[in-house]
């Protein structure tokens, strides 16, 4: 049985203090790919009691994704939007979720997007990543960007950092290794570099920012 709304909302707030709850609760995130980052940052924030997520993706849970991404056996063929929904309403039945199963362009986003207090990143195309930062930080001049750059490999985990580019940017990963360049994403690093994404939100709206 879970927990009634005023029993989760007094642990959170036990937990970080009225005023980091609030401020967290209040908030909207928008997660752009569900894949190994996004699956990860997303279930961070909601267990953190973040308000609303809104999770855009257009892909089906794969088998091959299991290894590294936050989705179970019997969800392969599932719309990922869907899939993450119902894993996150089962950790967190209190957060609203806005699922939007669709592919972003130069042409929707700032609509799909403009909702969002903070939009994290978590493509696996460059092309998609460049198109998503300069679509943000070109038309949505009020929301922060939190977006990731290397993450593959079995080199040490000490790489893995988040750097401020500028005002409304930040960049998490070791900003050097390539998919192609190694045996590839493994389920750790990829969680590192995605731990990095979803604290960088939280310090955002807890109004702690890199210098």
């Amino acid at each position: 049985m879970n927990p009634s709304k005023s029993e989760w909302m007094e642990a959170l707030t036990a937990r970080h203090g009225i005023t980091l709850h609030k401020r967290f609760t209040s908030a909207t995130v928008a997660v752009c790919g569900l894949g190994g980052l996004g699956s990860n940052i997303a279930i961070a924030l909601a267990r953190a009691g973040v308000g609303k997520l809104l999770l855009i993706d257009f892909d089906r849970v794969d088998i091959t994704n299991l290894h590294r991404q936050q989705y179970k056996a019997k969800q392969i063929g599932c719309y990922k939007t869907e899939a993450l929904t119902e894993n996150l309403l089962e950790i967190a039945p209190y957060i609203e979720v806005k699922a939007v199963t669709a592919k972003i362009t130069e042409a929707n986003l700032a609509d799909l997007l403009k909702e969002a207090d903070v939009v994290c990143e978590a493509f696996d195309n460059a092309q998609a990543k460049a198109m998503l930062v300069n679509g943000v930080l070109e038309q949505l001049p009020n929301c922060y960007l939190v977006a990731a750059s290397g993450m593959a490999g079995m080199d040490t985990p000490n790489t893995i950092k988040t750097r401020k580019v500028m005002k409304r940017f930040y960049l998490c990963g070791d900003e050097v290794s390539e998919v192609a360049d190694s045996i590839g994403l493994v389920a750790p690093r990829v969680m590192l570099c995605a731990a990095h994404q979803a604290h960088t939100v939280l310090r955002i709206l807890a109004g702690e920012y890199e210098v």
